[in-house]
């Protein structure tokens, strides 16, 4: 697509007018799941969302927000905010997360790129520090990319490496540290055979150490940091495998949980502190629990604990963890490369588009809907409000959020005239439901529908039409479940509480008064997904989409 604008020309749809105002409402962490109690969608009190379920069976159906349908590896991978909002703004399905790693890695461009190039730097002189989880789980990192790893980077010239490896248990059985661990000292000891000083370092249970994620509890990283920078932890071991093996008979030890741990010489000294003049690469893929390590090791103004001391060092993630943060400033694995939004075709045709969140998902409806990319389009044409998001609290606490806030400024937007598209973001369903506190997400999802309401009254008002959809579930399923489906149980018996996203499919509605007769969803695409979505509103525009995109999920039927 050159720049000119004949290349961004959209043809017109056949059978659908131009000049209806359509409001895209994303309600964050939306999932459908079977009612129980557990459901905090279910139990809520959402009239509205219940009304256009119940309404017109050709006006509301399922896509998927999970694995393949957005770009991720396998169909056990659940779906997450940014590759979700990349797939409803592109149109289309780009590879991510693990699956770029597995790319980069596979042909090599990994170690290509800048983020390699600015580690190797250190490797002449430095140690090469690797930071992650251990396991085969595929959630956050995976063992066999960490294996390439140590084998290219040794390869590329590394003399000096050490593994800092966390131990799992929940995306993976209890248990099975201890063979992940065995695995990854045979292939130091084979390094160390062709003359590198391979070792692993230090480690811990991820719930524990270093694994913490949206500032919740900062002494996970600190634990984390003790070991890893300071080569400081309660417990001292000579061999990891005994390391890990010794921790978990300690009661209620458990692989999330393990005990911090450093790796000592003969001499009691710690064999891997990071020091200055080293490398650091956190090899995890997912971003949610690497990004308070990465502000710890990266910013040079931090106060969320005492450093002690901060070595100056080349560091870079496996992925860029936050592009909003733009953090790490370094990385491995460039994100996907998505051009020819749906945002900027729409722009690029006259379309006004404003778009609206509170800060913790403002990114979300711009930056990760225009293809990982910051700015406007066309300043005349596009207005993006950020409500800011309450601070100094967990979400629990006020799980009202902004989301009335978001949709008085969206209605007032829509009543203005001065736009065609509305889009919005509803983060409760999400940041509430990933406290845990059941309660309160059914409170977050009460007040989520009431956004909703507010906005399609608005839409009814000026004859427009509205999509109402989710970019994965969270909210509608609470709890941890065992193979029967059954909620499962801790130690004690009680139940386990979910927190994570989940691969339930969600939910896409449309309607208004604006809306042409014989619209309907279609029957003949059963695995549609988020990517269909773009296409679908640009329809509702009088669009086709572009030719490349993932087809639209209407049809227009001849009443």
């Amino acid at each position: 697509m050159g720049s000119s604008g004949d290349a961004w020309k959209l043809k017109d749809h056949p059978k659908l007018p131009k000049g209806k105002t359509v409001a895209v409402i994303v309600l964050d962490g939306w999932g459908e799941a079977k009612p129980n109690e557990f459901n905090a969608i279910h139990v809520a009190d959402t009239p509205v969302m219940d009304s256009l379920k119940e309404g017109a069976p050709e006006k509301w159906r399922l896509i998927k927000a999970h694995g393949y349908a957005v770009g991720l590896p396998t169909e056990d991978d659940m779906g997450n905010s940014e590759v979700g909002h990349n797939a409803l703004g592109a149109g289309r399905i780009f590879a991510q997360g693990a699956k770029l790693v597995d790319l980069a890695l596979a042909s090599g461009k990994i170690y290509e790129g800048e983020g390699f190039k600015y580690v190797k730097e250190c490797f002449e002189k430095g140690t090469l520090h690797l930071i992650g989880l251990l396991s085969d789980g595929g959630v956050h990192s995976r063992l066999d990319q960490v294996q390439l790893l140590l084998k290219g980077a040794a390869e590329h010239g590394a003399k000096r490496i050490r593994v800092h490896a966390l131990t799992d248990g929940r995306d993976v059985l209890d248990g099975s540290s201890v063979g992940f661990m065995e695995t990854l000292e045979n292939d130091l000891a084979k390094l160390r055979e062709q003359g590198v000083d391979a070792r692993v370092a230090s480690g811990g249970g991820r719930m524990y150490v270093t694994m913490d994620r949206y500032e919740n509890d900062w002494d996970v990283i600190k634990r984390g940091w003790d070991a890893q920078v300071l080569g400081e932890a309660p417990h001292k071991f000579k061999d990891p495998v005994e390391a890990i093996k010794k921790l978990r008979q300690e009661p209620n030890a458990n692989d999330q949980y393990l005990a911090p741990f450093v790796i000592v010489d003969d001499n009691g000294k710690s064999v891997g502190p990071i020091l200055d003049g080293d490398a650091v690469v956190t090899f995890n893929f997912r971003a949610d629990r690497m990004v308070m390590l990465a502000k710890a090791l990266e910013y040079a103004d931090f106060d969320k604990f005492d450093r002690v001391r901060v070595p100056k060092i080349h560091y870079a993630g496996m992925l860029q963890y936050d592009g909003e943060l733009k953090l790490p400033s370094k990385y491995l694995v460039s994100p996907p490369e998505i051009d020819r939004t749906s945002g900027e075709y729409l722009v690029r045709n006259g379309v006004r588009t404003f778009a609206c969140s509170e800060t913790v998902k403002f990114g979300h409806v711009t930056f990760f809907w225009n293809g990982n990319r910051s700015g406007y389009f066309d300043e005349k044409l596009e207005e993006y409000v950020e409500i800011p998001s309450d601070s100094g609290i967990t979400f629990n606490v006020k799980p009202k959020m902004k989301a009335l806030e978001i949709a008085e400024r969206t209605r007032d937007a829509i009543l203005s005239g001065k736009f065609d598209q509305v889009r919005v973001n509803i983060p409760n369903g999400d940041m509430v439901g990933h406290t845990g506190d059941i309660k309160a997400t059914i409170e977050a999802c009460k007040v989520a529908d009431l956004g909703v309401k507010m906005i399609l009254e608005a839409i009814e008002q000026v004859g427009g039409i509205y999509v109402v959809t989710a970019d994965h579930g969270n909210a509608e399923d609470m709890v941890k479940r065992n193979k029967m489906g059954e909620p499962a149980l801790d130690k004690s018996g009680n139940i386990q509480i979910l927190t994570s996203h989940t691969c339930e499919p969600v939910p896409i509605a449309i309607g208004g008064s604006g809306l042409a007769p014989g619209v309907r969803f279609r029957k003949d695409l059963p695995t549609g997904g988020l990517a269909n979505v773009a296409a679908t509103f640009m329809n509702l525009h009088g669009y086709e989409a572009p030719s490349d995109y993932e087809p639209t999920l209407i049809e227009v039927v001849d009443n």
